[in-house]
């Protein structure tokens, strides 16, 4: 590891032309990156964009060199594609325009845009890659500009994993009708099978269900034991280990049984289809290019996909930035970018993008410093040219509530010099830091928007109506069936597992008649633990496994969905509904028996939806009319999709963030403050950013420091939130927390130390204050201090004559 003087040097001392790209000198840095030719290194000089050079097409003239030189790596017969290309992107080098250019460089120069596959990690981004890909190529292509609209394999790696899924399910004993559960249902499922297999009723207070989906999750996405899993991220789960194991178990069972996924599901049946040589050759064979943004945030699942549609590293290309691995809590890990290049022999070329578009260069200089003493990194100096005399402010603070006072008054100043309260963030290393920073903007009447909260999905009435389009799309869905069967009045956990039971011996029969005797062994004895009342959420969900046959194995064969829900229905007509449930069961009935036959096209089966449950929205929410709301937003978007099948793949893959139920009172200012945490910060900027709480044991996390791999972690976030500032940056260093357990107003506290990332060596690198500034007394005068002297001596007599 460099020192924090060798580094404070180099940052003082770098020319803002300076551009080069070396290999880290830390511990490890040879195996990341040895050997790897880095052709960032060929431009010499101000890489400036435009620059006169011969031979270079006008829309590409924009870029710089580096860019230039990502761009076109391996371009020029894209009949043989080039090795694999790692491209190192600094914060704010232009790295979404670079891969965009790239992409549409490809389509220029002849490759075919529907063997493109181009993975981001939100839809968003995939829509914006796709639009400007689309708009770079029409620029180079001109009359022929449309050959970029089949650039058709661009998304995230769930929604692309889930469409390659469908198209291979059958050779992968999947049912093609397969539905997905979003987290919420899944951890439901995980609660059902913890409670059937007696988990629940221990003596001993067992993980709850949400604890249970993380540990499961986790060791999913990492490619970890279990046991590693507990030890490292769950210590106090680890005397659960066999029981756990065994639910795992039998939440994959029971899962396969209901043909329904996880989010998990979606990378791992991937992975493993594409571990089949066969299999692996075929997808390997579809795609000539394969194009991967934020590669610093995939997990080693996701890795693993990548190595094995390009195990020779032709046609790969991976962007990101290993500054910036900052989601090891979602299974990421900044060793799949480190370890890269020695993947493939010869190593994958690397090209590294230094210049920053965004920051002022002394933002840029400490950022650099607080990076380069990471114990392992791909090693870049950020620069500008945009030159300023401001540098980052390291702001000492007595307490919370001061820092609160000097972020308010911060933001007002800059408010009235011209700056929008939304060029404006404030950012947190966790959500509770914000607290009284909330308290002091509401008292200050400053509009502030906080990002987070409750998800659409997470909603029950969206939960409630997709889980009927769910059903009818995939009637094993017994998660989905259990929660519309309670939608109507009088009916409860009991009452619906006895219908989900008659629904699924009817099915069987059918299949019988039908010829189909693998059906028949598939069902086995029905059960409900409909009479286990007030156990957990567990009464919520039915019977996990419904059917099952008697070696408990998972072939049944996939029921076509239009022919299961008919079935469904007429089960449904056949049932005997509790006496409160006679008024309604007939449209319940009519509903599911429609859905069936797929009488109304889509997306009129949504509003058919809507419209049979607007009266159980009225019955069960006093908020009704906000929550209708949504689901006229919710039969909106369902528009746009066409088909059933692909409105429920990908609303549940890439929901809306929020829901009206959230609303309060109108915002209405055109102008708010931005908070928010900094792993929801990664990708933005402000013009002003102010960072709370910079001290040891809030950045790093004082549960963020159980190894050197968390602490650099740490570091990395402390860095995107310093790169989030394009010209005023605050971190702020309150001195007393005060602890928690005390009285209103009591003065129980604990001091903090300045956070470890910025050591004393580091210190010129900012301009470091105390606030308030401490008021200067007045002198006393001379007669002032005759008098003083004059008591001093009196008040010493009279102390002595005390004990005479």
């Amino acid at each position: 590891m460099r020192s924090a003087t060798a580094i404070l040097s180099e940052s003082l001392s770098a020319s803002v032309g300076s551009s080069t790209a070396s290999r880290a000198d830390a511990p490890g840095a040879d195996a990341s990156g040895a050997g790897a030719p880095d052709v960032s290194t060929l431009a010499s000089g101000v890489n400036a964009p435009g620059a006169d050079a011969p031979g270079i097409a006008a829309w590409l003239a924009k870029l710089n060199d580096q860019q230039r030189a990502a761009v076109e790596h391996g371009a020029d017969d894209v009949t043989c594609a080039a090795g694999a290309l790692l491209v190192i992107a600094g914060a704010g080098s232009g790295k979404t325009s670079t891969l965009a250019h790239r992409v549409a460089n490809l389509v220029v120069k002849g490759a075919d845009p529907r063997r493109i596959l181009l993975l981001t990690f939100s839809r968003r981004a995939a829509d914006e890659m796709t639009r400007r890909v689309t708009r770079i190529a029409g620029e180079a292509l001109g009359a022929r500009a449309a050959l970029a609209q089949g650039l058709t394999w661009s998304g995230t790696f769930h929604s692309v994993g889930a469409r390659l899924l469908r198209e291979y399910a059958d050779l992968i004993g999947l049912a093609p009708t397969f539905t997905i559960n979003d987290r919420e249902d899944s951890a439901d499922l995980m609660n059902l099978v913890r409670h059937e297999l007696g988990l629940s009723a221990k003596e001993r207070r067992f993980p709850s269900k949400s604890t249970c989906f993380s540990i499961y999750s986790r060791v999913v996405n990492t490619g970890a034991s279990l046991g590693d899993v507990l030890h490292s991220a769950f210590p106090w789960c680890r005397d659960w280990e066999a029981d756990l194991r065994a639910l795992f178990a039998a939440y994959v069972d029971a899962k396969q049984k209901q043909s329904v996924l996880d989010y998990d599901d979606l990378l791992l049946y991937w992975s493993h289809m594409a571990a089949e040589p066969s299999i692996a050759a075929d997808l390997s064979s579809r795609f000539d290019h394969v194009l991967v943004d934020e590669y610093q945030d995939t997990n080693r699942l996701q890795a693993s996909i990548l190595l094995a549609l390009k195990p020779d590293g032709r046609g790969l290309t991976v962007v990101g930035d290993d500054a910036q691995s900052i989601y090891s809590f979602r299974g990421a890990t900044v060793r799949n970018i480190l370890d890269f290049p020695a993947h493939f022999d010869p190593p994958a070329t690397q090209v590294t993008l230094e210049r920053n578009y965004r920051s002022t260069q002394p933002i840029l200089s400490a950022s650099n410093a607080v990076i380069g003493l990471a114990s392992e990194r791909f090693t870049k100096n950020l620069w500008t040219d945009k030159a300023s005399a401001q540098r980052p402010r390291l702001v000492t603070v007595a307490d919370d509530a001061t820092q609160a006072r000097y972020v308010v008054e911060q933001v007002l100043a800059a408010r009235e010099a011209g700056v929008k309260l939304k060029s404006q963030a404030v950012l947190f290393r966790a959500a509770h830091h914000s607290a009284a920073l909330e308290i002091e903007l509401t008292r200050r009447n400053i509009p502030f928007v906080k990002f987070g909260g409750l998800k659409f999905l997470d909603s029950v009435h969206v939960k409630d109506v997709l889980a009927v389009l769910r059903w009818a799309e995939n009637p094993r869905d017994r998660v989905a069936g259990f929660r519309v069967v309670q939608l109507l009045p009088g009916v409860g956990p009991a009452t619906a597992a006895r219908v989900l039971d008659v629904a699924a011996g009817v099915a069987t029969a059918a299949s019988v008649a039908a010829g189909d005797d693998s059906a028949a062994n598939s069902t086995g004895d029905a059960h409900s633990t409909g009479g286990a009342g007030g156990v957990d959420d567990a009464s919520r969900v039915g019977t996990a496994n419904g059917t099952s046959n008697a070696n408990g194995t998972s072939d049944i064969p996939a029921l076509h969905s239009t022919n299961g829900t008919r079935v469904t229905a007429h089960a449904l007509a056949a049932f005997t509904p509790p006496a409160r449930a006679h008024e309604d069961w007939p449209a319940f009935v009519a509903l599911m028996s429609t859905l069936g036959e797929r009488a109304t096209p889509w997306p009129a089966e949504f509003e058919l939806i809507r419209r049979w449950y607007e009266p159980h929205l009225e019955r069960n929410h006093e908020d009704a009319m906000v929550r209708h709301a949504d689901l006229l937003q919710m039969e909106s978007i369902a528009g746009t999709y066409a088909s059933r099948e692909r409105f429920l793949t990908e609303l549940t893959l890439d929901p809306p963030d929020a829901t009206s139920g959230e609303s309060g009172v109108p915002l209405l200012d055109e102008d708010y403050l931005i908070l928010s945490t900094i792993h929801s910060a990664k990708g933005q900027e402000w013009r002003n950013v102010f960072v709370l709480n910079g001290v040891d044991g809030c950045i790093p996390s004082d549960l963020g420091t159980g190894s050197d791999e968390e602490i650099d972690e740490e570091r990395r976030l402390l860095y995107v939130a310093m790169t989030r500032a394009k010209e005023d940056l605050h971190l702020i260093v309150p001195q007393r927390f005060y602890v928690h357990n005390q009285t209103h107003l009591g003065d129980r506290h604990v001091w903090a130390s300045r956070t470890r990332f910025i050591p004393a060596d580091l210190m010129p690198l900012f301009d470091a204050y105390a606030w308030p500034p401490a008021p200067v007394p007045a002198a006393p005068s001379a007669k002032g201090l005759a008098a003083a002297a004059q008591a001093k001596v009196e008040i010493a007599a009279k102390l002595r004559k005390m004990w005479d």
